[in-house]
């Protein structure tokens, strides 16, 4: 079994570097492929320095967002499965071989990791949690779906699953396309818990509230009219 982690960066300068190595010492063989979303800091010169064979890096010349950057990443994934990583250290790398069990066993095309199953997670903004749990339960709505973290990072698929999927969204409505479309291909989806330590926006924290609005209009788009 091959994994692809696909790793969007947008200016990550301060933790590309030790994510990699997280990703890295995760005892699966892999192959790690970075979209660099034309960042403004350092994080592309540090990514153009790479030499690792287990790493690959694209460039966008033009910066699109978290969704077409996944959507270059998946079209270069040859694993066998493919798990999505964001550039910062919000999320956990050695948690894969538990996100990776229900498909490796079988029972699953697609699996969720959940911040709110009970993992262990930092505490911070009540709103976006609030938000959060808007988001998913208007998404479980229209997909009949029970999910808990629709807008979870932790997403990993078979890798044919994701490849037959034409990802349309630019930025983060990405997360309720991708989930809108997996129902209705009535992919077997699972869930487990994840840890989960969150950023604040003095440490480099991107995302607000106009994604969210973003998200919800994604929801009705891609469950009603795409």
């Amino acid at each position: 079994m091959k994994l692809s982690v696909v790793m969007p960066a947008y200016n990550e300068e301060d933790t590309i570097l030790e994510i990699i190595k997280r990703v890295k010492a995760v005892d699966i063989d892999k192959e790690i492929i970075i979209v660099d979303d034309c960042s403004k800091d350092g994080t592309r010169d540090i990514l153009k320095k790479l030499t690792d064979p287990v790493v690959k890096v694209f460039f966008h010349e033009v910066n699109q967002g978290k969704g077409a950057a996944l959507k270059t990443g998946f079209s270069k994934a040859t694993g066998d499965i493919v798990i999505v990583q964001d550039a910062d250290l919000e999320y956990d790398p050695r948690e894969y071989h538990k996100l990776l069990e229900p498909i490796l066993d079988g029972r699953a095309d697609v699996v969720y990791g959940s911040r709110f199953l009970g993992g262990t997670h930092r505490v911070l903004f009540y709103w976006h949690y609030l938000g959060n749990r808007f988001l998913t339960t208007l998404s479980n709505m229209f997909t009949n779906l029970n999910l808990t973290d629709m807008e979870t990072c932790y997403k990993v698929f078979r890798r044919e699953v994701i490849q037959s999927i034409d990802i349309k969204s630019k930025r983060f409505g990405v997360e309720p396309e991708v989930t809108a479309k997996l129902a209705k291909m009535r992919c077997r989806i699972y869930e487990t818990d994840i840890s989960y330590s969150g950023r604040t926006y003095d440490e480099g924290k991107k995302i607000g509230w106009k994604d969210g609005v973003s998200a919800l209009i994604a929801i009705v788009r891609f469950n009603v009219f795409d």
